[in-house]
C-alpha cells in the first residue's frame, strides 16, 4: 500500500486535472445545452410570430374580401330596385300610349262620322303610333 501512496504526487495532478477537464466538460456541455434550446425557442418564437403574421394578414383579407362582397350585394341589389322601377315605369308607359292611341283612333273615328271633309294629318312625331304613315 506503501507504493500507491508513493504514487500520490503523481497521481494527484492527474486526478485533479481530470476533474478540472470532467467539470469544464460538464460546463461545456451544460451551456451548450443551454444555447442550443434558446436557439431553439428563438426560432420556434420567430416561427410562432411569422405564422401569427400571416395569419393576420389572411384574416385581414377575408374581412376585406366580405367587406367588398357585401357592398357589391348591397350595390347590386339597389341596382336590381332601380331596373324593376324603370321597367314598372316603362310598362306604364307602354299602357298610357297605347290607351292614347286607341283614343286617338276612338276621336278620329268620331270626327270622320261627323264632318265629311279629310281628317287632319296627324303630327310626325306621332304618326307612326298611329299607323298613318309619316306626315307629309
Amino acid at each position: 500500500m506503501e507504493w500507491l501512496t508513493s504514487l500520490a504526487p503523481v497521481f494527484s495532478p492527474f486526478f485533479g486535472m481530470t476533474g478540472v477537464l470532467g467539470g469544464a466538460w460538464l460546463v461545456y456541455r451544460g451551456n451548450k445545452r443551454k444555447t442550443d434550446t434558446d436557439a431553439q425557442t428563438a426560432e420556434a418564437s420567430t416561427f410562432v410570430a411569422s405564422v401569427q403574421t400571416v395569419t393576420d394578414g389572411f384574416t385581414k383579407l377575408l374581412e376585406q374580401q366580405r367587406a367588398t362582397n357585401a357592398q357589391t350585394l348591397e350595390r347590386v341589389t339597389t341596382l336590381e330596385n332601380r331596373v324593376e322601377r324603370l321597367e314598372e315605369e316603362q310598362r306604364q308607359w307602354r299602357r298610357w300610349k297605347a290607351a292614347a292611341v286607341e283614343y286617338i283612333h276612338q276621336l278620329r273615328a268620331m270626327l270622320a262620322k261627323l264632318y265629311t271633309g279629310p281628317t287632319p294629318t296627324p303630327p310626325r312625331e306621332i304618326a307612326d303610333d298611329l299607323g298613318d304613315g309619316p306626315a307629309p
